[in-house]
């Protein structure tokens, strides 16, 4: 690290360089802001391989009512209403910002907007950008606009190691680069760090995507909510590459079909088959993997010859995997794809921890509730970009403190990996989640370069254990049924600390519960 720490002082500071991130950064000009990207700007985001697009109410026969009933009814019951009105009232204006910052989205030869259908959506609402490559093109035309902004420091190579509090706020950072560790004071932060797929064997985003914002959060004593609804892509291209390669739902949205070995479309008496909210195809797809069937994604016919057109991202991954999707069908699986669950933040980005916000995945709104309705993670983003920053820029330019050192190894979760994926996966049960928390506890407890990685996997199965109902992407076997009453969930470190040493002394239950 070789810039002036000294002169950065009491910035706002943005942790995270995908679409949350770099917008947010946008948005707080001219206000003085540091962007943090622990990769060259631009690279191993969750955003970058974002293929599905973003929603937004935009023909004659949609409207934002018609996108709220879908997101609510997708959410199972969890969704923030308000949050929900909010996000899809927003959307026009979210895209018109985007444009603004040069995102060029696909259009027609009349010059207007494309629109894809996905799962769950009742309405030709989705936005895509370069056809399958949404993510890549926002993020390209963000970063461009990053650098362009004077007001904006962006510091690559570097990640935030520690969050240091006082009297219950933020007082800075410490930071690591290379083998350099620093301190950045500041009264105000920004989590915009993505998901948690590195923490699992099978995930759509990069591996170092463990929930390293959720961990700074955590060890501060910020609240946590609805950890344990993690969603996975039933589509993910079935081969030993990692980050397993996406397989956008647009495919199906486009009329593709899920069929096994023998040739039969085993979804089809499902109600809304192929393009049922997710959480439903992808325990499908599971199901049938465990009944001992292959199972492919069949575009033969539907886009068929286009296919490499439409998706030309898509194909080049095929063909580089060795077959035409136009003449084969493609092998794939679930895969974790992204986490409804995060860092409580209200209307405006604000964590219960004061002088921390959150934006983007490492957040959690209320937009999604169970199951995230397909492609509103970019739209929330987008929209609670401004929001932050607007809480951001009002908030008191606090200097903090200068008399943190921390030195703190590089956090590593491929230890946690199986235990992690064995025990939060499509199909959970209570055996599994205790043993997971016997593992997980001394582990998050330790000074090792697993502890951060521990902390988030500790609190997710300790969420999933408390969870004694089957609603959206969270399904128990012991407890096969959705509670009456739909109930978000909240959780500190310390609390689950504390549940997770209650149950690892506590015997297993002799015999399976329903609810």
């Amino acid at each position: 690290m070789t810039p002036d720490l000294r002169a950065l002082e009491g910035r706002p500071v943005i942790v995270g360089a995908g679409l949350a991130g770099l917008m947010t950064a946008l948005e707080l000009a001219p206000e003085p802001v540091v962007l943090l990207s622990k990769a060259p700007l631009g690279q191993e985001s969750s955003s970058m391989l974002a293929q599905g697009g973003i929603a937004a109410s935009l023909s004659d026969d949609d409207s934002p009512a018609l996108h709220y009933a879908d997101t609510m009814k997708a959410g199972d019951g969890l969704n923030d209403p308000e949050v929900v009105r909010h996000v899809v009232a927003a959307a026009p204006a979210a895209i018109e910002s985007l444009m603004h910052h040069g995102v060029r989205f696909d259009c027609g030869s009349d010059g207007a907007p494309l629109l894809g259908l996905e799962a769950a959506h009742s309405r030709r609402r989705i936005l895509h950008a370069g056809g399958d490559g949404s993510g890549r093109e926002i993020v390209r035309a963000l970063a461009e606009a990053v650098r362009l902004t004077p007001s904006i420091t962006v510091l690559e190579g570097v990640e935030a190691r520690r969050l240091t509090t006082e009297d219950s706020r933020v007082t800075g950072l410490v930071l690591a680069g290379g083998t350099e560790t620093a301190f950045l004071a500041t009264g105000r932060v920004v989590i915009a760090t993505g998901g948690i797929g590195g923490l699992f064997l099978d995930a759509t985003t990069p591996q170092g995507s463990f929930g390293h914002g959720l961990a700074l959060a955590a060890r501060a004593g910020a609240e946590l909510a609805d950890l344990e609804f993690i969603q996975f892509h039933p589509t993910a291209l079935d081969s030993p590459e990692r980050p397993m390669r996406l397989i956008s739902e647009a495919v199906r949205g486009d009329g593709a079909v899920l069929i096994d070995e023998t040739g039969r479309r085993f979804l089809q008496n499902v109600d809304g088959a192929e393009l049922a909210p997710r959480d439903v195809v992808a325990r499908a797809v599971w199901n049938h993997l465990a009944g001992g069937h292959c199972v492919f994604l069949d575009a033969r016919r539907r886009p068929g010859a286009a296919f490499a057109t439409r998706f030309p991202g898509i194909d080049a991954l095929c063909e580089a995997a060795g077959f035409d999707p136009a003449l084969e069908p493609i092998p794939v699986r679930p895969a974790v794809h992204y986490h409804m669950g995060g860092i409580a933040v209200d209307l405006h980005g604000r964590s219960t921890f004061e002088g921390l916000w959150a934006c983007g995945e490492a957040a959690c709104t209320g937009l999604h509730g169970a199951n995230r309705l397909a492609s509103n993670s970019l739209l929330e983003a987008a929209v609670f970009a401004r929001s932050v920053a607007e809480s951001v820029a009002g908030a008191p330019a606090a200097r903090g403190s200068r008399q943190h050192r921390v030195e703190t190894a590089r956090p590593d979760p491929t230890p946690l990996r199986p235990i992690v994926s064995r025990a939060l996966g499509l199909v959970r049960t209570e055996e599994d989640l205790r043993q997971a928390i016997a593992e997980l506890l001394p582990r998050a407890t330790s000074e090792s370069p697993e502890a951060d990685p521990a902390i988030v996997a500790l609190m997710l199965a300790v969420a999933a254990l408390q969870r004694r109902e089957s609603r959206g992407a969270h399904f128990r076997t012991d407890f096969p049924h959705k509670a009456e009453k739909a109930q978000s969930s909240r959780l500190t470190f310390a609390e689950a600390l504390a549940t997770a040493r209650e149950a690892a002394c506590a015997p297993a239950p002799p015999f399976a519960r329903s609810a």
